[in-house]
């Protein structure tokens, strides 16, 4: 029954209804309330930081045995972890009680052994001031007679968080109006915390102050300030016996404790093996009950009635596998399947595999195509890293890139069951992409004639020599040829010649513009098979055959003379060709002359580009107007014997599908349409010129490495300088020839395949088929 699924894509019926209404909503709500415990076991197991468990293997459970399972495991976890936070807050307790009588017995000590000097700093501070003094200070209080003295001295001792101690101590003596002595010293411990299960550091404070309501005054400070209070007595053989009576306490708790942590760590690792089964198991429950509420219930209250999706192929295997699960589950209604007529546009489903994925994902990135509309994809999968590899070309590149993606492809199998990073996934789903991209990069490289920027004599012996046996004029007169061209790419002997990046500039530049101009026409080309399709001969007359003329009257006219000029050998200046043109189409081309005719061919070309303007411009948006208007020609007459509302309810009727036609709006699309076309022509074959840029970036960068690293390390007669050289080489190609330069070449020829390629053709605005399928169920779906 999942193999149904797998190819069906349910619409929602139940639209007009809350989630709340529908059928399983309460088998919904259930399998909602076991993802939140398996959660909650999950964290669980995360908080005690326990290794992952290989699942276990056990046998098959039923779903409401689990749901009773989980609810018992949760009463469990949550009963333990109540009495383990209760005994860690009575350990905590007792800890900080311990440090207190400590840290405050020292504190006593030292108050009883410097009262003398504390009264003479009294004397000197406030008797000494001569003035009028409105509430007389604390020890001043207790060492001299008065009314005050009755109260005695007194103390308050506790612990506080260290980062709480400065507004703590601010605070006491702001509403004590500083009568009270504040003594403080940090604990020698850390406290965990029992909720958090953090280490706080703690400091161990002692208050000393005169009369009740300094001291109720302090009892509210320290509980607003979260100060735990101890009582701590003056007598030192007491509180020595108090902290003998708590060290064995916490000795026990401890005990107490570790036993807890134990059990807890033991009915965490019980759960562990089964928690990936369970946890998929709901997750697949759920997934099918939300499935069943996109369904509506027959007026019968016997069985389900759903609409959806599925592919022409799949129409004999779901009618079979609906078939076999009727008979299987001995039901009483048999299965009805039929196809239907539906208004909406259906979704777009292409069949791929390891290997078109990514190139199909790169496509739906920009727009999932239309339904039955043409799939750049199959266009992409050889253009796209043939594109990378104009500009990337350097077959030494290429080979590691090569190794790179076949070490991807030997271990697909292991790497496609792990988790990986979100940057190693990413790269090994492209790993036949980067395949491709590195094969072309090496054809490329070949064709370039550069093996990390340095040329070799693979396929024979150059065509050109020195004048003389010294070579001294080289690289500033010259070589002779004295043999056929070298047979296949760029000859070796270019390299370091005076005239090598004018020569290169104008092979990759003109290269460019030919790529530029096939690529263009490839996806006007493909406009026409997507009209043809439709039927659309409006847009076969009136937008594919006018934008051919307008593009190839130019850009085409362009190309043939790149390719004739080449062929000839002939020394014509292009630029004054294409620009007199325009400026002065009926004068000589004198020596920029490369074909028989070229004069009045051009004056030709330029009045059917002239031409090719308003032809995509005015004929479309009134011939759609004139076949709007056929079409609904009477719609405005209602039929004999039926009624106004008779009328409205019939589902065929033309008033119901009658739309008005805007002319102005549409008439407004097509001139946008046409001046983005004029425009992007030309703007589109200049973009394809980033071919030529990127690939001369890419050598030039390749050669400053290798001749201004390594070649002059490796001019020092000396090993470490030689060996620093060549890791900064090594490092310099790997992250920025092979990381960076790859990524952006890769940049580059996306925004070639999505802006100049498929504007020429392609919508877009479709919607992916997305059938019913565990597989594609994910985490988040919890």
């Amino acid at each position: 029954m999942h193999f149904l699924w797998t190819l069906f894509s349910h619409l929602q019926l139940n639209d007009e209804k809350s989630p709340f209404q529908r059928t399983f909503v309460t088998q919904v709500k259930r399998c909602a309330e076991m993802s939140r415990k398996l959660r909650f076991f999950k964290d669980q197991i995360n908080k005690a930081s326990l290794m992952t468990f290989p699942p276990v293997s056990q046998p098959d459970i039923f779903f409401e045995d689990l749901e009773i399972q989980l609810d018992e495991h949760e009463h469990e976890l949550i009963e333990m972890n109540s009495n383990s936070e209760k005994l860690r807050q009575s350990y905590n307790e007792l800890l900080e009680f311990k440090i207190v009588l400590q840290k405050a017995c020292v504190f006593l000590v030292s108050n009883h052994g410097h009262s003398v000097l504390e009264e003479r700093e009294l004397e000197e501070n406030v008797y000494s001031n001569g003035g009028y003094v409105e509430t007389p200070f604390l020890f001043e209080q207790e060492m001299r007679p008065g009314p005050s003295n009755q109260s005695g001295l007194r103390f308050i001792c506790g612990i506080i968080c260290k980062s709480k101690v400065l507004r703590f101590e601010r605070m006491l003596f702001r509403a004590t109006r500083g009568n009270m002595l504040f003594n403080q010293a940090p604990a020698d411990e850390l406290i965990t915390d029992p909720i958090s299960g953090e280490m706080i550091e703690k400091t161990v404070f002692v208050v000393f102050f005169s009369g009740e309501q300094a001291r109720t005054k302090i009892l509210k400070i320290c509980e607003a300030f979260g100060a735990n209070c101890y009582p701590v007595p003056e007598d030192i053989s007491k509180q020595r016996q108090i902290i003998t009576e708590v060290s064995s306490r916490l000795a026990d708790l401890e005990a107490t404790l570790d036993a807890g942590i134990r059990h807890w760590n033991t009915a965490l690792a019980s759960l562990g093996g089964h928690l990936p089964k369970w946890m998929d198991m709901v997750r697949r429950e759920k997934a099918v009950y939300d499935t069943l509420n996109m369904l509506n219930v027959d007026v019968t209250k016997k069985c389900l009635v759903g609409e959806g999706w599925c592919p022409i192929f799949a129409k004999p295997q779901i009618q079979e596998t609906l078939q076999r699960a009727t008979f299987d589950s001995n039901s009483q209604v048999g299965m009805i399947f039929h196809s239907m007529d539906a208004v909406e546009s259906p979704p777009t489903y292409f069949r791929t595999n390891g290997f078109t994925y990514p190139y199909q994902e790169i496509v739906d990135a920009y727009g999932v195509a239309r339904y039955q509309e043409a799939n750049p994809a199959v266009y992409t999968t050889i253009i796209f890293p043939f594109l990378f590899a104009v500009m990337f070309g350097d077959w030494g590149h290429g080979i590691c890139l090569l190794l790179g993606a076949l070490f991807l492809i030997a271990r697909q199998n292991k790497l496609s069951t792990q988790k990986l990073g979100s940057f190693m996934e990413m790269l090994f789903g492209g790993r036949y992409v980067l395949l491709l991209m590195s094969l072309f990069s090496i054809y490329c490289g070949l064709i370039y004639n550069e093996f990390f920027s340095v040329p070799f004599h693979i396929f024979g012996a150059s065509a050109y020599k020195c004048r003389d046996s010294s070579c001294r004029d080289a690289h500033t007169t010259g070589l002779v040829k004295f043999r056929e061209p070298y047979p296949f790419g760029v000859d070796p002997s270019w390299r370091g010649s005076r005239s090598e990046l004018p020569f290169l500039n104008s092979l990759k530049m003109k290269m460019s513009i030919l790529f530029g101009v096939v690529h263009m026409n490839l996806g006007i080309m493909l406009s026409y098979f997507n009209a043809h399709f439709f039927g659309n001969s409006v847009d076969i007359r009136y937008q594919f055959v006018p934008q051919m003329i307008f593009l190839n009257s130019l850009f085409g006219y362009l190309s043939l003379l790149i390719v004739v000029k080449w062929c000839t050998g002939s020394q014509a200046d292009l630029y004054h060709v294409m620009i007199y043109m325009f400026l002065s189409p009926f004068d000589n081309l004198g020596e920029n002359q490369l074909l028989w005719g070229q004069r009045p061919l051009q004056v030709v070309l330029l009045l059917l580009a002239v031409i090719a303007v308003p032809w995509m411009l005015f004929p479309k948006p009134f011939i759609l107007k004139k076949l709007h208007n056929e079409r609904f020609q009477g719609s405005n007459y209602g039929m004999l014997n039926i009624s106004e509302m008779d009328l409205e309810a019939e589902p065929d009727s033309a008033r119901q599908h009658h739309e008005e036609f805007n002319f102005s709006e549409v008439f407004v699309h097509q001139m946008i349409h046409a001046i983005e076309f004029v425009l992007g022509s030309v703007s589109n074959t200049a973009s394809y010129l980033r071919l030529w840029a990127l690939s001369l970036a890419h050598s030039e960068l390749s050669t400053v490495f290798y001749e201004k690293v390594l070649l002059l390390a490796w001019g020092y007669d000396n090993f470490a300088i030689r060996l620093v050289g060549l890791i900064v080489f090594a490092f310099a190609t790997a992250f920025i020839l092979l990381m960076m330069e790859t990524l952006s070449a890769f940049l580059h020829a996306l925004r070639l395949h999505w802006v100049e390629f498929q504007n020429k053709f392609y919508h877009g605005d479709g919607y992916k088929f997305r059938p019913f399928a565990f597989a594609l169920l994910t985490e988040d779906e919890d």
